[in-house]
């Protein structure tokens, strides 16, 4: 009897410390009117033609919500989610790069990079996709260090 309610009060703990990472989790990503990436479905970025979801078509994964153009795409999100979740909770990956900060996207200024989608800051004569570029692998190095200031 004993390790039945040692047992059921760690499953409590645990469930609770969750939900309480995936309430931390949401706070931190790129979130506007309940849904990720502006509503851009995650997976049409790897046929390298982003596109918006439908509102009829979700998925929520710990806590973040996306849309998609399709159910066999959302299909695909399921098996995979962490494959097609954006780097840094959606935020510009330049600017996570060269200051840590989370910075707002234009959902269709993107790059996939080692199977994962990288998103920018392309407003106003500014894309940061081009300053990216000419400096990838210190800005990658450096925005994965400061994610994880957000997201351990």
């Amino acid at each position: 009897m004993n390790k039945l309610l040692y047992l059921s009060l760690l499953v409590l703990a645990a469930s609770g410390s969750l939900a309480q990472t995936v309430a931390e989790r949401a706070k931190h990503y790129n979130i506007k009117k309940n849904v990720a990436i502006g509503g851009y479905d995650p997976v049409s970025y790897f046929d390298n033609r982003p596109q918006e979801g439908k509102s009829s078509i979700t998925e929520t994964y710990k806590g973040i919500t996306y849309l998609f153009t399709n159910g066999a795409n959302r299909e695909k999100f399921k098996s995979n989610p962490e494959k097609y979740e954006p780097a840094y909770g959606g935020w510009c990956a330049y600017a996570m790069g060269e200051t840590g900060e989370k910075v707002k996207i234009d959902p269709e200024t993107f790059k996939v990079i080692e199977g994962k989608v990288y998103l920018f800051y392309n407003f106003w004569g500014n894309n940061t996709l081009k300053d990216w570029n000419k400096n990838e692998k210190p800005l990658k190095t450096k925005a994965d260090q400061n994610w994880k200031k957000f997201i351990p």
